[in-house]
Formats: structure tokens, sequence, C-alpha cells
């Protein structure tokens, strides 16, 4: 394939075949793996029964559990079939009803995704970030790049709640608060997405934030607004504005892409309940800390006690049932 001669006279192209024939070569090679590890799991069983012996069937549970965990990550795959499934993807943030307790839990579901993130071996780059006065974000951009990083991130979006005794509160009461998580697939040069100069207002600022090299020494942070949809996007991460303004109208370019399908989807009443009112009754899953502990998915009924774990990214099961729910929808 790659020995064609005219193979790379489409540069672009040839590099989508040489990403889809890598990911075939994973499945089929983790797919032989896992023969290989029931083989063996078989192998002890039998030996077991020959020597009469239980005692080397020890650790057969947790081999059996990671097979299955394994297959689960084949099945997620399979279930990524979705036009940008495979795309890269930009996640936001915004805290909704809670004052500064929800302020603290955007920046809580910063974390959780980022670390998520970093467990799929995704790399992941903060381009917007701007903390609130007392604690936590007023808003977060984060830019997620890797295979299926769209796929696995939509099960995040829409709002997010949180249970807790607050830290904010000196009398020690429990608080609810809200937090927004919207995820849009980066969009391709193939796909055209007309943005004329006319519709856009393009601000620039000094970038702030802990952290920043550049912080109050050059204008080089964007703000870009399209005027017709009130789409606002903005990128501080880089110390050129230049470089800022191209990142920002990638962002801009996939919201009104991801706005476009949206429509769609609704005109043919395909539309989920994703995009609510950051507040009581809309939310696709709930954290409570206290007076019990729970994490429970209001789409999929999925739920668990180790809340601990899910804040510190581990959202496998999750995804993994928003996953078969949609496909069976």
């Amino acid at each position: 394939m790659a020995a064609d001669e005219h193979f790379w006279d489409d540069n672009d192209k040839a590099q989508e075949v040489l990403k889809e024939r890598a990911q075939l070569e994973y499945i089929t090679t983790e797919i032989e793996s896992l023969e290989q590890a029931l083989d063996d799991c078989l192998a002890f069983i039998e030996l077991a029964r020959e020597e009469r012996d239980t005692s080397v069937l020890a650790d057969l549970p947790a081999q059996i559990d990671e097979v299955n965990a394994r297959i689960e990550q084949i099945e997620s795959q399979r279930l990524l079939s979705g036009a940008h499934d495979a795309s890269n993807a930009f996640v936001s943030f915004s805290p909704g009803a809670g004052g500064v307790d929800s302020a603290d839990w955007a920046q809580m579901l910063l974390r959780m995704l980022t670390r998520y993130c970093e467990k799929k071996g995704f790399w992941v780059e903060l381009v917007y970030l701007l903390e609130n006065d007392e604690a936590g974000i007023k808003a977060a951009t984060l830019h997620v790049t890797g295979d299926f990083a769209y796929g696995y991130l939509k099960s995040e979006r829409g709002i997010h709640r949180l249970v807790r005794i607050s830290p904010f509160d000196a009398n020690a009461r429990r608080h609810t608060s809200f937090a927004a998580v919207d995820v849009t697939p980066e969009v391709d040069d193939s796909i055209e997405i007309e943005v004329r100069d006319e519709d856009l207002q393009v601000d620039t600022f000094r970038a702030g934030g802990a952290g920043g090299q550049h912080v109050n020494k050059t204008d080089s942070a964007v703000r870009m607004t399209h005027i017709p949809s009130g789409i606002v996007v903005q990128c501080q991460n880089e110390r050129s504005q230049h470089k800022n303004r191209s990142q920002a109208m990638k962002m801009l370019k996939s919201r009104l892409y991801e706005r476009e399908m949206e429509r769609r989807r609704e005109e043919t009443k395909a539309a989920n309940a994703d995009k609510k009112e950051i507040a009581w009754g809309s939310q696709i899953r709930s954290y409570v800390l206290a007076p019990y502990q729970l994490v429970k998915d209001t789409r999929t009924g999925e739920e668990t006690g180790n809340v601990e774990a899910v804040l510190d990214g581990d959202l496998h099961a999750f995804v993994h049932a928003y996953l078969l729910a949609t496909a069976e929808a």
C-alpha cells in the first residue's frame, strides 16, 4: 500500500489511510493477545482440575477482570463510528447556579477530565483559563489531541451536579452546585465552514492567570466573537497573537459546525437534551459527596460509590455505558 508510487501524491489522504491501518492493526493485535490470555486462564483451570489443587487459581479472578476490561475497551472503540468520533476535541467548562461553589466545581471537572485524558494517552493543552476571584474558574477550554478523543469525550457534554458540604460555608452546610461541560470536534480543513470577516469581532488583551510567562507584557490573547451566532471563543496559551488567533478560529469553526449539526438533529427530532440551563433538573450526572457517596449518570443509570476515583479521572464505566446506550438508541 505505502509502497505504491502514487500513495503519497495526496499527503493528507495517505496520512488518513495510515492512521486507519494503525487502528486496525491495534485491534487485531489486541484480539490475538486476548485470545492468548483466555487460553492461559483455561490452562490454569485445567491444571487445577488435574492436580486437584485450587491454589493455582489464586490469581485467576484478577486475570479475568483484566481480560474483561480489555474487551470493554475494544467494544468501546467499536462503538465509535460517528462522523467525527475519530477527531480531536475542544472541551469547555463554565460554572452555573451555585456561586463560588460552582466556580470551584467547574475547576474540579477541569481536573477530572484532564486526568481522564491523560490516562487515555491523549495530549491535553489548556488554551484558555479565566480564574474566579475567590476560588475556582469562570471559564476554561482544553484542546485534546488523540485517537477518538471526541468520540470518548462527547459523553461528558452536559450539566454536572455536585452535592457536598461546602468548604466556603462557615456553617458547614450542604450545597448543590452545577457546572457545564461542552465538547465539540475539531473540524478539519476538508469541511467547509464559511466565516466572513464582517461577521467577526476580534479583541486582543493581555493574558492573565497563574503561570503565564508573558502575563502583562503583550496583548497576545485573542477573544473572537461571531456576531450572527453570538458565539465567543478565547485563546491565550500561545506567545504569538497570530497563533492564538489561528487556534481561536479553529475553535469557532468547531462550535459553528457543532451548532449546525445540532440544528439538523433537532429538525429530525433526533437531538438529545445535552444543552440545558445550568441548574436543577438538567444534569446528566450527579456527584454526591454528602451525606453519602455516589456518582450516578441520569442517562444510563450507571453508578458507583467510588467518588474519589471518578473525580481522579476514572470515567471508563460511564463513557462505555453512554456509548452502549447511544448505539442502541
